[in-house]
């Protein structure tokens, strides 16, 4: 097995078994708060591996849910969740609270 081959195994075991997010990993942080996203407009950057942090100060469950990602997670009241992600495009991804759509509305720029 090549070097190449046992660094992608061993990132692809790392996401599957829920590691700690890996040096290399850009991480944003997201706050859902009175049923909001804040900020509404996450940046990270292009061509790199990300982990939003998404920490709910409400004491009801959210969703942080988007297609164009497609990954959704659920954050329990008072806890934080992490929804990690290869690495992107550049381009713009929206993303919504699955149980407060009206309100929890954001999007990720990837720059």
């Amino acid at each position: 097995m090549s070097l190449r081959q046992t660094l992608s195994s061993c990132l692809l075991l790392a996401l599957i078994t829920n590691h700690p997010v890996l040096a290399s990993d850009a991480t944003v942080h997201l706050v859902i708060h009175d049923h909001h996203f804040q900020p509404e407009e996450l940046h990270a950057p292009a061509d790199r591996p990300l982990v939003i942090e998404v920490e709910n100060r409400d004491s009801t469950i959210e969703e942080f849910e988007s297609y164009d990602l497609d990954r959704e997670q659920r954050v329990k009241g008072g806890e934080t969740g992490a929804v990690r992600l290869g690495a992107l495009a550049r381009g713009r991804y929206p993303f919504f609270g699955d149980f407060h759509r009206k309100t929890a509305q954001g999007v990720l720029v990837v720059e």
